[in-house]
């Protein structure tokens, strides 16, 4: 099947699972994990809110597990609504409950709660843990490297990939270095704006303006500015390193901001790419598509999608988005961001390999617009995660 064709593969047999003590073969369990410790704590709950609204509770059991903003692992509510985000209002997890251990052992996988003074509960063996986490201690390698040391299948990128995807400076790196096409940047290292600061004006004097300065391992457009003036850089390099000490500057790119979503292939085929989206801010709020307009202020953001692109335009965007999920070694889903200049460049701006996932997100309406539901894509993802081994791969 050609990975343009946006219908979902037929659905193999699920994975094998093991038989329940009479015999019975019991369904899959899904860990939901969500919340963590970075920035992006409200829309990793408010996603997971979203695929635990969608799973399919007849063919999978289902235990929803939060991470605090301090890193304690909690049961968490399975209570949908509660995770969303309504009138403004951030959803957190808060140590209500014991800690969720998952012991690092190979062949053991069964999830325990354990509450102070009390026999530790447990809740079974896991199948396959869903990481709705987006940003650092999540979507940059280290939980994907906890999940491989237990041995326990997870759905989405490992550990590489994720870090690369995390990381902009050297995603650019590995991009550039498949031939894929990306735009002038410069890298100010930690430490550098500090002690080298003359040498690291002149660098990002060189891309022109406007300029967008960012933290080089954040996501959901947080510590992003746009500058205009060069005197605005320091202010705009001091607000990127509250959120990371590595700073990267990008050389504004003239053209429409095109996203597409791409699905891991089954049984060794190709990814399977989206139908585009367009984002367009409306607003004069946002001089850009920052987190405000993300989440928050959905009333000047308009999502067009499928993008009014012509066909061979789509195809071309469709190829570079799935070449982008290989060149990294992506696995399960991964949104591609491009931009397409006046005279129909593709230019990759990034790779988001756990992208926003509500039900409102880019990812999983591109899909939609694609022919597959938001609770068929969680499905095929959990399904992906489970044909897949563990391991090197």
């Amino acid at each position: 099947m050609s990975h343009h064709s946006p219908n979902p593969e037929p659905t193999p047999e699920p994975a094998p699972v093991a038989a329940l003590p009479d015999g019975r073969a019991r369904k899959p369990r899904v860990v939901i994990l969500f919340g963590g410790r970075s920035g992006e704590h409200a829309v990793s709950v408010a996603t997971a809110g979203g695929v635990l609204g969608a799973i399919d509770r007849d063919k999978y059991d289902v235990i929803p597990v939060g991470i605090t903003r301090q890193g304690q692992w909690v049961l968490a509510e399975d209570t949908p609504g509660r995770w969303a985000i309504t009138d403004g209002r951030l959803p957190e997890v808060t140590a209500g409950g014991g800690e969720v251990v998952l012991p690092l052992a190979v062949g053991e996988r069964a999830l325990r709660v354990l509450a102070p003074g009390q026999v530790p509960e447990v809740l079974g063996d896991v199948d396959v843990v869903f990481p709705l986490l987006h940003g650092p201690f999540g979507e940059d390698g280290t939980l994907q490297g906890l999940l491989e040391l237990a041995d326990v299948h997870y759905v989405g990128a490992g550990v590489l990939a994720s870090a690369v995807g995390m990381d902009k400076h050297f995603m650019k790196l590995v991009l550039a270095g498949q031939g894929l096409p990306v735009g002038p940047y410069a890298v100010i290292r930690p430490g550098e704006w500090d002690t080298r600061r003359d040498v690291c004006v002149q660098t990002v004097e060189t891309l022109g303006l406007p300029l967008f300065v960012k933290p080089a391992r954040a996501g959901s457009s947080l510590g992003i500015s746009r500058v205009d003036d060069l005197a605005d850089l320091p202010a705009a390099v001091e607000e990127a390193r509250r959120h990371d000490p590595k700073v990267i500057v990008e050389a504004g790119i003239t053209g429409r901001e095109i996203e597409c979503a791409v699905l891991g292939g089954r049984a060794g085929a190709r990814p399977r790419a989206s139908l585009p989206g367009e984002i367009v801010v409306t607003g004069g709020e946002h001089t850009f598509y920052d987190y405000e307009a993300k989440y928050l202020d959905e009333a000047n953001v308009r999502l067009s999608c499928p993008a009014d692109l012509p066909e061979n335009l789509i195809k071309e965007i469709q190829e570079v988005a799935v070449r982008t999920f290989e060149a990294v070694g992506a696995e399960g889903l991964s949104r591609v961001d491009v931009f397409v200049t006046d005279d129909d460049q593709v230019i990759v701006n990034e790779i988001n390999t756990m992208p926003g996932f509500t039900p409102f997100s880019m990812y999983p309406r591109m899909w939609q617009a694609s022919g597959m539901t938001y609770a068929e894509l969680v499905d095929e993802l959990v399904q992906l995660a489970l044909d897949r081994p563990t391991g090197l791969r």
